[in-house]
């Protein structure tokens, strides 16, 4: 039975035989897939079961259930109660803090993991899921990952991981999987740029490639492509996830590179060069078919800029990674300074510059500032050609990191402990503030403060009036889309602190050091 409008006011009531089982022949699709959910919502959806096609319609629909769950609420992309940005907005926020001209987009991309479907109607008319072990993951909010054991060949050339199967059964309609292996699976403006590969099950050796180079080691497959460009992105889709994901192999792994970057491997070798004692191979070149025992397809990523122990092999955490960058860098200090009264000790504190957007304008009037309060100030910029292993020793020298909301902030993982972090957060971006620094400084054993700009020392007032929404009410503006936002408070705005209002915060950071 359903209800049409014929006319203003008025219903009329048609009956129509529907049947379910049709339906889902056709393809009809009920629900979306967990990536698009609400995360406010997980506590009702729940898990997927059998239905039931002969039930009444209502009890029918009840039981058509999403497959992927588990969106967990510690996510990276957690909903905030005042402020509930799209998860793919926060993707792009510190997109802009890079010259990266790859365009932005705030809509998921539904496409980039496609595992076929092995689904049979039973006798007693019940959808039932065949009894193949999933060798793919789909559950987690950022990423996709294959981990796949057994007589494995890789044929860079196609992009196509074929693996052997004992399993007769296996059928051309559920043998296939399409991943690509990045750690940022619902934006698409990364996902454009990252090569798509094929998991391919083959039953017979006939359909096997020849192996040409035989490995004994297992490999992890990833992607060089996406946002790795930024600074922020290097680490939270990359660096922080092939920790986490190659840690337990202790050096014995190959890493196979996807859309290679040559200058990105130059940057990340001393990185690089603890995890596996292999070079990395540049896959998509290679004419040779290798042959694994074991491959990791994809990389395992918990959140932005951290690392879940509860979900981590051995319970990995960002103390540990942090304990390794120590190790790589060999950065010396391992705990900011504690102040003692009666003692003549200088705290250092470096102020991030930037470039572009989001500019410091009195840059030099805090310097000076916080130097009469007694901080030792270094003023350094985080370019896209520093030499990684110098800028790590300078920051781990400080004690206090101070910077506008933007990539630059990345840095503090080479903070030492009980460090204090200072952003400095515009007008109309508090969530992503919250969330890419915020609660990551947090997990890092570092203190942190946040500094929200008033409307005044915005450079927005120079554009608009004092009571325009976009200065009194930026919230109204999620409306007209991630662009709108982009656009308007991260590309054109600049900030010029209240020097007396920001002491304040810089004594509440003295205050911290002498704890």
């Amino acid at each position: 039975m359903a209800w049409i409008g014929e006319g203003w006011g008025e219903m009329t009531r048609r009956y129509w035989n529907i049947n379910l089982e049709e339906m889902m022949e056709v393809g009809v699709h009920f629900g979306h897939g967990t990536r698009k959910w609400n995360l406010k919502m997980a506590p009702y959806i729940s898990t997927k079961r059998k239905v039931n096609l002969q039930s009444p319609i209502n009890s029918g629909l009840d039981q058509l259930l999403v497959n992927d769950t588990s969106i967990s609420e510690s996510s990276s992309m957690h909903a905030n109660t005042e402020q509930d940005m799209p998860s793919s907005a926060l993707d792009q926020l510190i997109v802009s803090d890079t010259s990266i001209s790859e365009s932005s987009s705030m809509h998921a991309n539904t496409e980039l993991y496609k595992p076929s479907s092995a689904v049979k109607s039973s006798t007693n008319s019940e959808v039932e899921t065949k009894e193949i072990k999933p060798i793919c993951s789909i559950s987690e909010p950022i990423s996709d990952y294959c981990e796949i054991k057994g007589d494995i060949r890789i044929q860079g050339s196609s992009s196509t991981i074929f693996v052997a199967s004992s399993n007769s059964s296996i059928s051309s309609g559920n043998s296939l999987w399409t991943i690509r292996p990045y750690a940022r699976k619902g934006n698409a403006g990364a996902m454009d740029h990252v090569k798509e590969w094929t998991v391919k099950l083959v039953d017979s050796q006939e359909g096997m490639p020849n192996c040409t180079v035989n490995r004994t080691t297992p490999a992890i497959l990833f992607s060089l492509g996406g946002y790795s460009g930024n600074h922020f992105h290097a680490f939270s889709d990359l660096v922080i996830p092939l920790f986490l994901t190659s840690w337990e192999f202790h050096g014995e792994v190959n890493f196979l590179g996807t859309d290679y970057k040559t200058w990105w491997i130059s940057k990340f070798k001393h990185l690089s060069d603890h995890l596996t004692k292999h070079p990395i191979i540049d896959i998509d070149r290679e004419k040779d078919i290798h042959c694994y025992p074991s491959v990791l397809v994809g990389l395992k990523c918990h959140k932005e800029l951290g690392i879940d122990p509860s979900k981590s092999p051995n319970g990995l955490s960002m103390k540990n990674f942090r304990q390794f960058l120590r190790s790589v860098y060999s950065l010396n200090r391992t705990t900011a300074l504690k102040m003692k009264r009666g003692k003549d000790e200088k705290p250092r504190l470096m102020i991030i510059s930037r470039k572009g957007s989001r500019l410091l304008l009195n840059e030099g009037k805090v310097t000076e500032m916080a130097r009469k309060l007694g901080f030792d100030v270094v003023v350094a910029e985080a370019k896209h050609s520093t030499d990684l292993s110098k800028f790590a020793e300078i920051v781990n020298s400080c004690d206090v990191l101070v910077g506008v909301h933007g990539a630059g902030l990345t840095n503090m993982v080479f903070l030492p402990d009980n460090a204090i972090v200072i952003q400095i957060v515009p007008l109309g971006i508090d969530w992503f503030a919250k969330n890419d620094f915020g609660e990551p400084a947090l997990s890092m054993n570092l203190r942190y403060l946040d500094y929200k700009i008033s409307v005044k020392e915005s450079s927005l007032i120079k554009e608009y009036p004092v009571d325009h929404a976009v200065l009194r009410n930026p919230l109204s503006l999620q409306k007209q889309g991630w662009n709108v936002i982009k656009s308007t408070y991260l590309d054109r705005q600049n900030v010029e602190l209240n020097v007396r209002r920001f002491r304040a915060t810089l004594l509440k950071a003295l205050k911290f050091l002498h704890h």
